[in-house]
């Protein structure tokens, strides 16, 4: 089962799988790259301050072999000379030690940076189980990682020792030196040795890091359906978030109905559409729409008019043109100035009929509509969406006689 699971680990491992592996402290690491950067820590430390480390350790010995005949029987003095003698051996330690502190700190942060997390010190008991450090042990990452050290040895005992090799008669030399010279070109030696030593350990970094970053991206793998489980748990289940979405629609839908006893005049298909239009002069700078729909919502629309005695206009093509371009309690465009102000102009002569009496106003017909933002009825998309939120009890909570269609 284990195989067949990690054969299905077929995709990359998402932003949010990465974060979470290293909130765990799992982070990409290379020994060989911390071991080269030490290495060369060193030797460039040794190799640029060789002047100074020089001084202070033949002061050191200065300190620790120079006495008088008095100062052999006294222990204070001896303590001095000691401390001296330390003192100096720090100083000349100091920057190797220095260099190889920092390269100790930085070397990680080239693949994975620094990562402080509490969980890496938690206490694993099932890593004191022996039946698991078996199977670790003769698992396929067991021979890859002898693999690597056999490598590792090889590449760096061929490299050092080739160089060694190449300067054997130099060495045999050094015997028939005098003693400075001899003592200068075996310093010269040992750092020809040394240095080869860290090119050979940069060329295991160069093969170990890329192997790294494989096998920590390929431990992090995922499947499928795992992929698809997390962006349901980060983006939120579609059916829950069709549920949330049609009950933000009920609930904008019952405060638009709110707004429809307050209108001063529905515009409707008659049938399909009805939008209610408000006006209030010196406070709006134009007309604007607070309650629209299509279908059952413009049905109920017109019905809570009627019940209110907001006044009712069938002009198709206008009621069409303010559903499609308008949005709620949003001001109408200009090219309808003229129509919206034709049918509020009906509206107050309606108004003065009702209060004064006289000839009945005669509703406009022939209203100046720009055929551009007419676009005919409503979508299959729309007239579907208007349905399932109508007809689907358990998201209407509107089912009530002064609510709104959900």
């Amino acid at each position: 089962m284990a195989e067949e699971s990690d054969l299905e680990k077929t995709e990359s491992a998402t932003p949010r799988r990465l974060q979470k592996a290293r909130e765990e402290g799992q982070i990409v690491r290379s020994r060989e790259l911390s071991t080269f950067a030490l290495l060369a820590a060193g030797f460039f430390g040794v190799w640029g301050m060789s002047g100074s480390i020089g001084e202070h350790l033949q002061g050191m010995l200065r300190a620790a072999f120079t006495f008088d005949h008095a100062g052999a029987f006294e222990t204070r003095r001896m303590l001095i000379g000691a401390g001296v003698a330390s003192r100096e051996g720090l100083y000349a330690l100091l920057p190797i030690l220095a260099f190889t502190g920092a390269a100790a700190l930085f070397a990680p942060m080239a693949l994975g940076g620094w990562q402080l997390s509490s969980k890496g010190l938690e206490p694993k008991f099932d890593r004191l189980n022996p039946i698991a450090g078996l199977g670790k042990m003769f698992s396929i990452n067991g021979p890859i990682q002898l693999g690597l050290s056999l490598v590792k040895t090889l590449v760096v005992g061929v490299i050092g020792g080739t160089a060694i090799w190449n300067r054997r008669e130099e060495i045999l030399a050094l015997a028939t030196q005098p003693l400075q010279l001899a003592l200068a070109n075996t310093v010269h030696l040992i750092a020809v040795c040394c240095g080869m030593t860290v090119a050979g350990m940069f060329v295991v970094a160069a093969l170990d890091v890329p192997y790294q970053l494989w096998q920590f991206h390929k431990k992090l793998r995922m499947s499928k359906e795992e992929v698809k489980r997390e962006h349901r748990e980060s983006e939120g289940d579609p059916h829950v978030k069709g549920r949330i979405r049609q009950q933000q629609r009920a609930i904008a839908r019952r405060r638009m109905m709110t707004n429809v006893p307050r209108a001063d005049v529905v515009v409707t298909n008659p049938t399909h559409f009805a939008v209610a239009l408000q006006y209030t002069d010196g406070e709006m700078r134009a007309p604007k729409v607070v309650a629209k729909g299509v279908n059952l919502v413009a049905a109920r629309i017109r019905e809570i008019a009627a019940e209110n005695n907001v006044p009712l206009l069938e002009a198709p093509p206008l009621a069409r043109a303010l559903y499609h371009n308008v949005e709620l309690n949003r001001e109408i465009p200009g090219p309808l100035y003229g129509a919206v102000a034709e049918v509020l102009a009906w509206v107050y002569q309606l108004r003065r009929f009702k209060t004064e009496g006289g000839a009945v106003p005669m509703a406009p017909t022939e209203l100046d509509v720009p055929a551009e933002l007419d676009k005919g009825g409503i979508s299959d998309d729309e007239a579907d969406q208007e349905a399932a939120d109508t007809l689907n009890p358990a998201m209407n909570p509107d089912n009530d006689a002064s609510g709104a269609s959900a």
